[in-house]
């Protein structure tokens, strides 16, 4: 059975930071590719970073680049999402996705396998 474990999300105020967690199981690790998506409220669903986990190849969103750093541990299967200079508009419910791919991406549609969100609130 694959499963996706998302955790560490909690309350930050802006300009702090928080790193994410997706423990991943049920599948050849090594031949997916990890996305963290996050969804506001009222608002779609928007990818913002994904790793492949067959090179370590990472992809971002223009909205989190140069402050949110996606990385991926093999040996404990697990990927991270370290997120610097947060925002109140970073706020949302953070969900880890998979996908077979030997490349990363945000082609949300693309992603097979869905972890549950952890949520992130960014407020002063």
């Amino acid at each position: 059975e694959v499963q996706l474990q998302a955790s560490g999300g909690g309350l930050v105020q802006p300009g702090g930071s928080l790193t994410l967690s997706c423990a991943a199981s049920g599948f050849t690790f090594e031949d997916y590719a990890i996305a963290w998506i996050r969804q506001a409220p009222g608002k779609e669903r928007e990818g913002v970073a994904s790793v492949a986990n067959t090179d370590g190849d990472t992809a971002y969103a223009d909205s989190v680049k140069g402050r949110f750093t996606i990385s991926s541990d093999n040996a404990k299967n697990t990927v991270y999402l370290q997120m610097n200079s947060l925002k109140p508009e970073d706020t949302g419910v953070y969900y880890c996705a998979a996908h077979a791919s030997a490349g990363p991406h945000l082609l949300l549609i693309e992603y097979d396998y869905w972890g549950q969100g952890t949520l992130v609130t960014v407020s002063s």
